[in-house]
């Protein structure tokens, strides 16, 4: 497995993983899944989209990252990470959240922010403090989940 640069090819399995954990509704803030029209648009607007891929280039898993903000806090960026449901629990994960970390820095970026991480996603609370994330605190109710009821949110930032 190796992270690597998305490449217009990538989309259709990208677009796959992305909706899966959207229509999941415990991680992702968005609603609505992508559709083929607009999902070359969604990842081309980011500063940078990674992939983890195989050998055979199967897409396993991929990041968004983007500026957190703007102006005066546009050296703070943030980042989504989706993994296939079959690939979770063999660190892809982890490999993306590294990848993102060096090319953030390698985009000028000072600080990687995440706004709500639910607290429930043990695997991704355990894995951003493994990996030195400075938890600023707990939101309650900060998530509406699928069902209607309402999460508490970690947020968490990095120095980069």
């Amino acid at each position: 497995m190796r992270v690597r640069k998305y490449q217009m090819r990538d989309t259709d399995a990208m677009m796959a993983i992305w909706n899966g954990v959207v229509e999941e509704g415990n991680a992702f803030p968005q609603e609505e899944p992508l559709d083929a029209s607009d999902t070359d648009a969604f990842f081309a607007s980011q500063s940078y989209c990674g992939v983890a891929v195989d050998f055979a280039a199967n897409v396993h898993g991929l990041y968004i990252l983007h500026p957190n903000n703007e102006g005066r806090c546009g050296h703070i960026c943030n980042a989504s990470f989706a993994v296939a449901p079959d690939s979770r629990g063999q660190k892809v994960g982890e490999d993306l959240v590294k990848d993102c970390i060096v090319q953030a820095g390698k985009l000028g970026f000072k600080i990687l922010q995440f706004n709500a991480v639910v607290t429930s996603n043990e695997a991704a609370n355990k894995l951003y403090e493994k990996l030195g994330f400075n938890r600023l605190g707990t939101i309650p109710g900060g998530f509406r989940l699928k069902d209607g009821s309402f999460a508490d949110i970690n947020l968490y930032y990095i120095n980069l």
